[in-house]
């Protein structure tokens, strides 16, 4: 199937070949009809993609911090390397979309096959989407007007917060597509309208709407014009949809407003605000939320848990609802606002014509109803022919940002066979697979475990699937390698442990290897010599100072993430173990006390390990430091001597000078961990990391869990 994606390091749109994505759980399977471009959130990615290195800068300078602080602890060229990557990764684009639904997902009611469909899915032939962000359309309605209603839902809501009272005078700043149904809504709300642009043709269509307007291209004063509207008395309100850095819209509402009058900010404008103009009237003003409530809130939009309605009477199900309903009933009318209409093979054109026409509202996007030309979940990456050493041929299930920056180009170099890449929506497995060489490109994870070509499989995918898919390649017989970590429960240990075993027992002997690639650095296994020298025991202090992340990230949830303790720590666990050489015999774990009211981060903590040999380990993951600070260091205190290693870049020995060294870049071993899997593969040897040490250090992880939770 077709879908539009956005080069946002190069700015142009591509057209890309991408299999039909998985129908998930709670979620519409969606063959679209019609599908409309936001001249105003998309002009501006495009915009961005379009401008330069110094220009993206410019225009995010919170990112350029994080740039800044990343060279500091990481290095310059792994720093560039990330903001490539990030950059060159497509970003799909749209979010308003109207189809017929073809599958429903398990969870799902009150929706059927056959169902026309509005929805928030991207352009795409076919498209994935959660239940809430999904409405019906009536009868009356047609595809090309109700493809209007998601962006009509952003203008409702922001009137929502108005809450006009009929009789009362309002001002729309900014009359774009957003503006003009705003311009609607209020009118069928019973208030006057004053609209406010620099384009009379815009400001025209405003007139038809039914809104009195000021041009502001032709100097026309909007305070004196909005004296004059309220009747001296202020307007009651002001709805911003404008998309411009200056902060004159603002002040120029603030200025309009009577007594008590209210300001809701739809649209990005400057918000250097004068304290004068809002305290001395007590001016009210508020950010709009995009559709309304559940927007951004993982259990509405993801899950589907809807609020009840007695409680929250409108949310962005019900807006979208309210926009439908508005235009069956005629009160809001989008014949005016199409502007042109593109083949979906075109939308390179469509773009175009939205940048060389500052003018262009409703550019719309056509689909052929094809169901059999959209149906693949498998295509060919054209052009990429086998490549690798056949003795490990992979077969890749998530294509991710970690996947496919650092783990599958390492298995590339390591030359591996890369055959099959699978994801769930197929854009990043489009993207990733084409650049990798890959042969093949799925949404349907069930073929790579069927391939016999396939004899190993990488699992790059959330946490929570891991285990999962662990056990069917261990099942099916094939070598393992999963990035960490190998399992989040206890139960889930115990499936993969069993799996393991039956798999030897039949005679498949399989190798499994988590991605604990710390083990591999160089200066590790520096490090590592020398700590081998003597059969002392030793005291390890590894502290990582993971920084903050907010609690609703999906790693800190233990349904999906398992908790930053599982996910990360595990690594350095691993490492403990690899330097002891010994079976550890005890695990215990304190977390810090969390803030009021919240429940799952624990994500600053202590564990400490003991092991046969009577060495030591305490790793310290703490996520209340300054970014500024190393974010790992190992400290390894053993028969009068002292070795220290700093964030993977410098190694520097107390009592024993021959270790010292420095790296120009960090390195932390990914490279070398997938060269070794792949080299025990193609001779026939065990796998670099035993069974033993794997099951261990994950054990550990999910027993420091547990006591951490109390359980």
């Amino acid at each position: 199937m077709k879908q539009v994606l956005q080069d946002l390091a190069k700015g142009t749109s591509i057209i890309a070949d991408v299999p039909r994505p998985r129908c998930k759980a709670g979620h519409l399977l969606i063959q679209t009809s019609k599908s409309l471009i936001s001249a105003g959130t998309e002009r501006m990615l495009v915009d961005f993609g379009r401008s330069s290195y110094i220009d993206k800068a410019r225009q995010q300078p919170e990112k350029v911090k994080m740039v800044l602080n990343k060279v500091k602890t990481d290095g310059l060229l792994p720093t560039i390397d990330a903001v490539r990557s990030k950059l060159s990764q497509p970003l799909p684009m749209g979010y308003s979309n109207v189809g017929t639904v073809i599958e429903v997902g398990s969870g799902v009611s009150g929706f059927k096959v056959g169902d026309r469909i509005l929805s928030n899915g991207h352009h795409a032939e076919v498209v994935c989407v959660p239940k809430n962000l999904c409405a019906k359309i009536p009868d009356c309605v047609t595809d090309e007007d109700a493809v209007f209603s998601v962006v009509g839902a952003i203008a409702l809501q922001g009137i929502r917060l108005a809450q006009p009272t009929l009789g009362e005078c309002f001002v729309v700043t900014g009359l774009g597509l957003i503006g003009l149904v705003a311009v609607q809504i209020l009118r069928a709300n019973g208030c006057r309208v004053l609209g406010l642009d620099f384009d009379s043709s815009k400001l025209e269509l405003a007139r038809q709407y039914g809104a009195e307007t000021v041009n502001l291209a032709d100097d026309q004063d909007p305070i004196a014009a909005a004296e004059a509207f309220s009747r001296g008395r202020g307007v009651d309100g002001v709805i911003i949809t404008a998309s411009t850095k200056s902060d004159e819209p603002i002040q120029q509402a603030a200025t309009m407003c009577r007594k008590k009058g209210r300001i809701i900010l739809v649209g990005v404008v400057g918000l250097q605000l004068n304290r004068g103009d809002f305290f001395e009237k007590e001016v009210s003003f508020q950010v709009s939320c995009s559709y309304g409530p559940g927007r951004y809130d993982k259990s509405y939009e993801d899950q589907g848990n809807d609020y009840p309605v007695g409680y929250v009477r409108w949310t962005e199900q019900r807006n979208f609802e309210a926009i439908l309903d508005m235009m069956a009933s005629g009160l809001i009318n989008s014949d005016a606002l199409k502007t042109k209409s593109f083949e979906i093979d075109n939308a390179s054109k469509a773009y175009d014509l939205l940048m060389e026409d500052k003018g262009a509202l409703g550019v719309i996007l056509s689909y052929k109803a094809d169901q059999e030309a959209t149906a693949s979940r498998t295509l060919s990456f054209e052009g990429n022919a086998p490549q690798g050493i056949d003795k490990a041929i992979i077969g890749a299930i998530g294509a991710g940002n970690y996947a496919g920056r650092v783990l599958l180009p390492a298995f590339k170099a390591a030359g591996a066979r890369l055959k099959t890449i699978a994801s769930s929506q197929g854009v990043s497995g489009t993207h990733h697979g084409k650049k990798l060489g890959f042969e093949l490109n799925t949404t349907d994870s069930d073929i790579i475990l069927a391939d016999t070509d396939i004899n190993t499989v990488v699992i790059g995918t959330q946490h929570n699937s891991h285990a999962q898919f662990v056990i069917q390649a261990l099942d099916a017989g094939k070598n393992v390698f999963v990035e960490k970590p190998l399992a989040l429960t206890q139960e889930q240990l115990d499936e993969i442990d069993a799996a393991y075993k039956a798999a030897h027992e039949r005679g498949d002997n399989p190798r499994l290897m988590v991605g604990f690639n710390r083990r591999f650095a160089p200066l590790m296994q520096k490090l590592k010599k020398q700590v081998s020298k003597s059969s002392e025991p030793m005291s390890i202090v590894y502290t990582c100072n993971a920084g903050a992340i907010p609690a609703d990230t999906w790693i800190q949830d233990p349904e999906a993430g398992g908790g930053r303790i599982i996910g990360e720590a595990c690594h350095f666990i691993d490492i403990a173990r690899f330097l002891t050489n010994s079976s550890i015999i005890d695990t215990q774990a304190v977390s810090m006390k969390m803030a009021e009211g919240v429940t799952n981060c624990h994500d600053t903590a202590t564990l400490t390990l003991r092991f046969e040999n009577g060495s030591i380990a305490t790793v310290h993951y703490f996520a209340n430091g300054h970014q500024s600070f190393p974010k790992e260091r190992i400290e390894v205190f053993q028969s009068g001597k002292t070795m220290v290693l700093d964030n993977f870049r410098r190694l520097t020995g107390y009592g024993v000078k021959a270790i010292n060294a420095k790296t120009f870049k960090q390195n932390k071993g990914q490279q070398q961990c997938c060269d070794a899997f792949v080299g025990a593969i193609n001779e026939g040897e065990v796998s670099p990391v035993s069974y033993e040490d794997l099951m261990e250090s994950s054990q550990a992880c999910i027993t420091a869990w547990k006591q951490m939770l109390g359980q």
